[in-house]
């Protein structure tokens, strides 16, 4: 016969037996669902009343660890979140059985030990003050008392377990926030009773290895209770003094690191001082752990210098008579940025530096002019030091060596230089042009030096420095640009990374270059040359994108050039698609700035060969391979058009005024090739109708010219919405209703041109109708585009829903339904179209008639939402809906609000007719201030999902 499973049936009572073979089945079943149907049932049985019952009983010693764990487990659970169902008359009688049973677990498994602490001090923390008020003195005397069954040092190895979970158990604990205060000060004055104890364990010749590892954790765990830190002098100096032992070693750093890391710790500005002098001791062990590439001593070491200086810099620098051992401790943290070897694969400690000298910046920054003198005096030249120290951190390794290295270590030295980076351009703003200044010399006579041959990584590390700037600081008016821009030819480039160097460099110049345009001719020749090469794609690619955007009013005598390179190497398929499209990008902005006709002869040659591609594509039968091909040419059209403005729409006026074409008559350009190639387009989509991604494809090109050219797009909108029109009839597609609410936002109050944009969007929303009434939930993507058009539609052009041939009733329960979707982005979006619809009420009688007619279902709809249905993140697009109602619709909000709080049950079971009606009252009253609505609401709906004052609002 078989055996049934304790998780089968869920009424099973919760017995000692069925427990055990719930656990047996968890452990050892191979059966997934099974195991899955056990934790649930044992989940409920943790919880349940009988769990007081069997987990003393699992706790026997003739049980498994397995078994007695989880006794232990359902003990805690109890009474960490039951413990307002425990009699108070049964609390002393909790405390001596898990004072007994900690007491035989002593010598016992370790992992059940851990968790009968964990209990206890659960149970400890909600009886003090009051029920338990000296509970660290008694677990203390409790365990120092003789027992003749358990020996000294299980028993001190007990203890110790227990006072290092009860500060752990006290953060994570659920007390309320007035209990967390109050228990907190009692535990820092309990830890007199603490720390003597640890104390006394520490300097204790005969103590154990393990004794002093545990004591050093205990401490670790009670620091983070923001001890005062003049009472924990005594043990941090004890904890430095078992450095020296490398079986301690880890956890001593760990408990300093943590003791100095106090936000209060600064406060104790005496301590403070007296730590710098035992850091300091440390560089000997420093030294000499480097030397032995001993990481892990050198790391541990460098992470207490770092806390010292990173948290208490500001309360150290204060301290104008102790300034030279202050410096002190700066040099060695500046020893650490610059320890020997390559980051991550020789050392991973020089990173941990990096905060620190943002952090010490800040402090002397932050000082008055007088006293900020003074430090900056002291203090310059070691930053000076610290920019040679990261550029030295930021070469690379040899090639050789390079080439050994991993995907993982080269991905982890390419964000440590980019940390690098961001330091250089943060220190910038202490040591200003002269830092600049700086790296042009060094770079200057590393180029010029005929004595020795320099190392490519020291040229680009040099170079590295300087773009770290240049990306984000304004350079036009340093004097040493002129001369990098010199220096940059006479680079002998013969390894990629020192390439990708320059070629980025360059681009952090463009705008530079845009107020210079003499020196255009200096670099450009190298950034076409650099094209031609995969291997620097996206640094050649980016480059040419930047001075094409920043340059392109003095780039015409080069247009030709650059044209004809990027036609050569986007026809040799150099670039991956990404690229690509940049490449495009970049042929947009230079072409802009060209006469109409030279454009045109461009584009001719720049689009034919892929024009003549595309027409044997559209002949072709649809298969995978040509689709492909047909998305990157659409999508490199969408991107020449995204930035070919002959208008300058996007120009910065006060930097271009003086370089701004007339804006020429006649057909715009774009405008002029879109026309040619209108019906090549629609004949790849007559094949392609039904593939979402080429249909998106071929709408992008569109959307992002009309973007561009806005009201010049105006000739090509007849024929782009009958094809819109067709396509979807045929097959709704998201995407074209994206392009309709754009046509719809620019050309809304343009008479001449909206006829055919009012005819395609009642089409569209006349098919998408259909689409409701046949099931809308496959296509929630198509429903969020479609409610964000109507949404744009009354904000533009509110008229169109005056249409007699627009069937309002059926819009407005298409968007009651599309709030009930389970896609937070569609319920956003209908939001967003109530939002604008519910203040029309007024101006547009038909909004009006329907919404007093349905509005019922609206809020029917929301209050579901706020009630449970919906995502809790969309509350604030809930409360904008009923503020809307509130505002425009108050007599009839007030008698569907009454209606629908009268439902039982409604909108969530778990809240009382009073809580229903105050809220009612609440919004009805609230007409002005939309945030107090919020407020209302997500208040509102944690009443209703049973969350309201717990630790899941905390956030919220």
């Amino acid at each position: 016969m078989e055996r049934r499973g304790p998780a089968g049936p869920q009424s099973l009572d919760f017995t000692v037996e069925n427990v055990e073979q719930a656990l047996h089945q968890l452990y050892y079943d191979p059966n997934i669902e099974n195991k899955n149907l056990a934790q649930k049932w044992l989940m409920q049985a943790q919880v349940s009343p009988q769990a007081w019952h069997f987990s003393w009983l699992l706790l026997n010693l003739d049980k498994v660890p397995e078994i007695q764990y989880f006794g232990a487990s359902a003990l805690h659970i109890k009474i960490s979140r039951y413990w307002n169902d425990i009699p108070a008359d049964q609390y002393e009688s909790l405390k001596s059985q898990l004072f007994s049973q900690i007491t035989r677990f002593a010598s016992g498994s370790k992992i059940v030990l851990t968790r009968l602490c964990v209990a206890l001090a659960s149970l400890a923390l909600s009886m003090m003050p009051d029920a338990w008020p000296c509970a660290v003195a008694d677990m203390v005397r409790m365990f120092q008392a003789e027992d003749s069954n358990v020996d000294g040092q299980a028993r001190c190895l007990a203890l110790l377990e227990l006072l290092t979970v009860l500060p752990e158990e006290f953060q994570t604990s659920r007390l309320p926030q007035y209990r967390k205060g109050q228990v907190r000060s009692v535990l820092a004055q309990e830890c007199g009773s603490v720390f003597p104890l640890l104390e006394q364990l520490l300097q204790q010749q005969d103590s154990p290895g393990f004794i002093k590892q545990k004591v050093l954790k205990c401490f670790s765990s009670w620091v983070q209770l923001e001890i005062p830190l003049m009472d924990c002098e005594n043990l941090i100096q004890a904890a430095f003094t078992s450095l020296q032992d490398p079986e301690l070693f880890d956890t001593a750093v760990e408990a300093i690191v943590n003791a100095i890391s106090q936000p209060d710790a600064q406060r104790y500005v005496n301590t403070l001082l007296k730590l710098i002098p035992p850091v300091l001791g440390l560089q000997e062990q420093l030294r000499q752990a480097v030397q032995g590439g001993d990481m892990e001593t050198s790391h541990g070491i460098c992470r207490i210098a770092v806390a010292l200086g990173e948290n208490h810099s500001r309360a150290l620098l204060d301290q104008v008579q102790h300034w030279q051992s202050f410096l002190a401790l700066v040099n060695m943290i500046m020893f650490c940025t610059g320890i020997p070897g390559h980051y991550p694969v020789n050392e991973t400690t020089s990173s941990l530096t990096l905060t620190f000298w943002y952090t010490l910046q800040d402090d002397i920054l932050s000082f008055e002019p007088d006293k900020q003198a003074v430090y900056q005096q002291v203090y310059r030249p070691v930053y000076f030091q610290l920019v040679d120290v990261l550029l030295h951190k930021a070469q690379f390794p040899s090639d050789e060596e390079y080439g050994f290295w991993s995907s993982d270590e080269k991905e982890q030295f390419r964000i440590y230089r980019v940390d690098i980076s961001d330091t250089l351009m943060y220190v910038y703003e202490m040591l200003g042009a002269e830092l600049l200044s700086s790296l042009y010399d060094k770079l200057g006579r590393l180029l010029t030096s005929t004595d020795q041959p320099s190392s490519w990584q020291h040229t680009e590390a040099l170079l590295y420095g300087f773009q770290s700037i240049a990306e984000t600081i304004d350079v036009n008016y340093s004097d040493v640009v002129p001369g990098l821009i010199g220096l940059i030819p006479r680079i002998s480039i013969s390894n990629v990374q020192l390439a990708d160097t320059v070629m980025f460099t360059i681009g952090a110049l463009s705008e530079w270059l845009a107020d210079h345009p003499v020196m255009i001719n200096n670099v450009l020749p190298l950034v076409l040359q650099a094209l031609g090469n995969p291997e620097l794609s996206i640094s050649s690619v980016s480059t040419l994108k930047k001075i094409c955007r920043e340059c392109k009013y003095d780039l015409p005598p080069y247009a030709a050039n650059i044209v004809a390179v990027s036609q050569d190497v986007l026809m040799k398929q150099i670039h991956k698609t990404s690229q690509c499209m940049w490449l495009m990008q970049a042929l947009g902005f230079l072409l802009s700035a060209l006469q109409v006709e030279e454009i045109l002869k461009n584009l001719h040659s720049l689009i034919t060969p892929y024009i003549q591609q595309l027409e044997k594509l559209a002949d072709e039968t649809p298969n995978p391979s040509n689709k492909l091909a047909i998305i990157h040419i659409l999508g490199l059209l969408s991107n020449l058009f995204t930035t070919l403005d002959i208008s300058h729409h996007d120009d910065d006026h006060e930097s271009t005024e003086v370089k701004k074409l007339p804006v020429p008559q006649g057909p715009n350009p774009v405008v002029v090739v879109l026309q040619q190639v209108f019906q090549l387009i629609q004949k790849v989509l007559s094949k392609w109708l039904n593939d979402a991604q080429v249909v998106e494809s071929v709408c992008a090109i569109f959307e992002k010219s009309v973007k561009t050219l806005l009201d010049d797009f105006a000739p090509m909108v007849p024929q782009l919405c009958e094809m819109l029109g067709q396509m979807y009839s045929t097959i709704p597609q998201a995407s074209a209703l994206d392009l309709t609410r754009q046509l719809v936002h620019i050309f809304a109050h343009e008479p001449a041109h909206f006829p055919p944009i009012k005819a395609l969007f009642l089409l569209v929303t006349s098919v998408t109708l259909t689409l409701f009434q046949q099931g809308p939930r496959d296509h929630p993507d198509i429903v969020d585009s479609f409610m964000q058009l109507l949404a744009q539609a009354l904000k533009r052009k509110p008229d169109l829903f005056l249409c007699s041939s627009l069937d309002v009733q059926a819009v407005f329960q298409c968007g009651v339904l599309s709030l009930k979707f389970p896609e937070a982005l569609t319920v956003k979006a209908s939001c967003g179209f109530f939002t604008e619809l519910l203040p029309r009420c007024g101006e547009v009688p038909p909004v009006g008639q329907v919404v007093h007619e349905n509005g019922k279902l609206l809020l029917q709809a929301v209050l579901e939402g706020i009630g449970g249905q919906a995502s809790r993140s969309l509350m604030d697009h809930f409360a904008e809906i009923l503020f809307a109602l509130s505002k425009h619709c108050f007599s009839c909000l007030s008698v569907w609000m009454k209606a629908a709080m009268q439902q039982e049950g409604f909108p969530s079971a778990r809240l009382s007719p009073e809580q229903k009606d105050t809220f009612s009252q609440q919004i009805l009253r609230e007409r002005v201030n939309k945030r107090r609505v919020k407020e209302m609401v997500k208040e509102f709906t944690l009443l209703c999902r049973g969350l309201h004052g717990t630790e899941y609002t905390a956030d919220y």
